[in-house]
């Protein structure tokens, strides 16, 4: 018997998400230029928030003109962001991390991306990752599969790798301190013993390196709804799987498990089985 349940993550979409999906790739373009108007600028504005994380002038600004977008184009849509909060109360939110990495963004490293959800009735059903200092996006919507911009123009379609070993898998795993923060070292260890490749890649590039066929497993914790719910889609529509560490269709539980599915058991069964 498989550990998942059945999920509602995959459930199909009774409606039209082309509309939303078109917007949030706007929401994305509008992003860009704001936060790359400001990457790797010397006098940039660093401040150090209560819970000892950074934030930037680029963060609040680029999440500013992303809520300025809903306000005008879906003023009926509540939005949650990691820097304003929650505004609105309806069954559709839009959910925006403006820069996840912003340690990265701060010392001028690229790996750095916004990440834009739509989630409906708390499923996460439009989604796009965009890392335009590297010039890539991801974007997806349920129904609508789940695409990527080729490095030779035009746009290619995303799907998961057909690895069916956990012997022949290549796994991300983010950090060691994260891992150990969150009590998991053991699991870590059994991990990157029974796997062909690990790596820890960090933030959201190898939740989209997944979604392209490159890895087969991604985990992490100490996660926000903000950090995943725009990857939840991309993931699913490329044909993988995403849960909470333990297993549940959840952006809530502080944890993230991603899988090309065919070995999402597997991995759960490693993770949560010494023996």
């Amino acid at each position: 018997m498989p550990l998942t349940p059945p999920s509602p993550w995959l459930a199909p979409f009774e409606g039209d998400l082309a509309a939303d999906l078109a917007l949030a790739r706007r929401l994305a373009d509008a992003a860009d230029a704001v936060s790359m108007a400001r990457f790797d600028a010397a006098d940039l504005e660093i401040d150090v928030k209560a819970d000892s994380s950074h934030v930037t002038e680029a963060d609040l600004a680029t999440e500013r003109v992303i809520r300025g977008l809903l306000e005008s184009e879906r003023p009926d849509d509540g939005i949650l962001g990691e820097e304003f909060g929650t505004s609105g109360d309806s069954r559709r939110q839009w959910i925006i991390d403006p820069i996840d990495g912003t340690a990265n963004y701060l010392k001028g490293i690229p790996m750095w991306t916004t990440l834009i959800a739509l989630a409906i009735d708390g499923v996460p059903r439009v989604g796009v990752a965009s890392q335009p200092a590297i010039g890539r996006r991801w974007w997806a919507a349920t129904g609508l599969g789940a695409w990527t911009n080729a490095p030779a123009g035009g746009h290619r379609r995303l799907a998961v790798s057909g690895v069916d070993s956990i012997a022949e898998a290549s796994a991300s795993f983010q950090s060691i301190t994260q891992w150990d923060d969150a009590g998991h070292i053991d699991p870590l260890l059994r991990l990157t013993r029974a796997v062909w490749r690990d790596r820890g890649y960090g933030d959201a590039w190898p939740y989209m390196l997944l979604a392209e066929g490159r890895l087969e497993f991604v985990a992490e914790f100490d996660v926000k709804p903000y950090d995943i719910a725009a990857l939840v889609p991309i993931i699913t529509e490329a044909g993988g799987r995403f849960t909470s560490f333990d297993g549940n269709d959840s952006i809530s539980e502080l944890s993230a498990l991603a899988t090309n599915g065919i070995l999402h058991d597997d991995f759960l069964r490693l993770l949560h089985s010494p023996a």
